[in-house]
């Protein structure tokens, strides 16, 4: 008697379970479901993007190694992915066709190792090692990246241009200057297929330069470099002090900018702060535009949270979201390791996304100020609850709600402060020590009579601590 398709399933999860850890098999593949099996295609259900992502990156060689041996060669993987639980969306993806034989694929080759233009004669026989999760859909625009993110675009669509060539990109780690270079050369690839575009880091570079001069290929190297059209180099500050590596790259850099060839530079400091580079190729980087990423802004950090939490189908409340885009504030890539975190720990424990859990995570990351509390700030945060304008607190009104949020606001500013009742009186309202000491025995009473009010005052203190 033949097995029903969900019992060879099961099958499958024993074998891939007698393969991995106890902590792997429980984190990743206790959360797929069978749906179906149809005309050799094995249909799973998957939690969110990420679990799918995680599966396809870390375990789809094992999944089909095992598939082909309970339900047959050439079986095929598609995996139905949520993407929006609350109202239950989800889409359809097929597995990738990596690793999918039994036997070991065959060795890639050393990146880029630099052969002689004859052994790469055409566009297509060349890696341009770019990356292809980054393109310019999901490099979301800001004011802090608006002016190199508009250039790239520029120069993708046309690379022959003078204008900016080179263009140099500058900023702090994590910012996205290999993101957006990496989405330019892309972008020139989509446009102009028969375009030679190569991204090499820095390090690379060195790195066989060094080999051509220990082999004696070094006018292969060279050779190879000028047949490029549109060279992108990460990191350039990592040429510092090495005199012979920037002789070489000055020569390529002078064929191909010469020849009419893009060049894209990036550094984590503009070229007039590189220390040990030599003038000449100082010079040159700023021939054409130099473009810093700065940090995001709040306003960028939060925009770039929604994008990656609808991308990988996570639920994540506004409250978690706020929080996130308020305390870190470095990079792009924090960010991103914030929301990988929420979403493990998410699959991992079955758990929400809450405040709570965003704290820990946040906190293990990276370095959150407490800042202090000020009498402006407590202002701010009891005049918005009670929708009153700062200005009325600050007259001789007697209306109830006014006199309410100013005595609530002296209570808060004792409480949180160290300032005296009559620096606390100065700043609130022009009031003497006197009025401040009377108005937080009135609040401090209606706090153990009256549960409403006192609710309101610890809303009012939630809001200053989750700044």
């Amino acid at each position: 008697m033949e097995s029903s398709p969900q019992l060879l399933w099961e099958r499958c999860l024993g074998i891939i379970r007698n393969n991995v850890t106890e902590q792997q098999y429980k984190t990743w593949f206790t959360p797929i479901q069978y749906e179906s099996y149809t005309g050799g295609t094995l249909m799973v259900k998957v939690p969110s993007l990420f679990v799918y992502e995680y599966l396809e990156e870390h375990y789809v060689g094992l999944l089909r190694k095992v598939l082909y041996k309970v339900f047959g060669d050439g079986t095929k993987l598609k995996y139905s992915v949520v993407a929006d639980k609350t109202n239950n969306i989800t889409v359809d993806l097929e597995a990738t066709t990596r690793s999918v034989h039994l036997t070991p694929p065959h060795p890639t080759p050393l990146a880029n190792k630099a052969p002689t233009p004859l052994q790469a004669p055409r566009p297509q026989d060349l890696d341009s090692q770019l990356n292809p999760n980054y393109n310019f859909e999901n490099f979301i625009e800001g004011i802090s990246n608006k002016l190199p993110r508009s250039v790239g675009q520029a120069i993708a669509e046309h690379p022959k241009q003078s204008t900016f060539n080179p263009l140099f990109i500058y900023g702090a780690s994590g910012v996205g200057k290999t993101h957006l270079v990496n989405a330019i050369g892309a972008k020139i690839k989509e446009l102009y297929p028969n375009k030679r575009v190569l991204y090499v880091s820095a390090h690379l570079f060195k790195v066989q330069y060094t080999d051509s001069v220990r082999k004696n290929t070094t006018n292969d190297f060279i050779n190879f470099y000028q047949t490029i059209d549109v060279l992108i180099i990460d990191d350039v500050q990592e040429f510092a002090s090495l005199t012979q590596t920037q002789n070489t790259f000055f020569h390529i850099f002078n064929h191909l900018h010469q020849n009419g060839k893009q060049l894209i530079l990036t550094s984590d400091r503009p070229p007039v702060a590189l220390q040990g580079m030599e003038d000449r190729l100082l010079t040159r980087f700023k021939w054409g535009l130099l473009a810093e990423l700065e940090k995001p802004n709040e306003e960028l950090r939060r925009a770039i949270l929604n994008s990656k939490i609808h991308h990988d189908g996570l639920k994540i409340p506004k409250e978690v979201i706020d929080y996130i885009s308020e305390n870190v504030n470095e990079s792009v890539r924090d960010l991103e390791g914030i929301v990988n975190s929420l979403m493990a720990y998410s699959v991992v424990y079955n758990r929400d996304v809450d405040l709570s859990l965003a704290e820990q995570i946040v906190k293990r990351a990276v370095r959150v100020e407490n800042k202090p509390i000020t009498v402006d700030l407590i202002l701010e945060k009891a005049c918005g609850y009670f929708n009153i304008k700062q200005e009325d607190i600050f007259t001789s009104s007697r209306k109830q709600n006014v006199v309410q949020v100013r005595q609530i606001s002296m209570y808060l500013a004792q409480k949180h402060t160290d300032l005296s009742s009559a620096r606390i009186g100065a700043l609130i309202g022009q009031r003497n020590h006197a009025t401040v000491l009377y108005a937080c025995k009135v609040v401090e009473d209606a706090i153990h009579v009256d549960k409403i009010f006192r609710s309101k005052v610890e809303e009012i203190e939630a809001l200053l601590k989750k700044r």
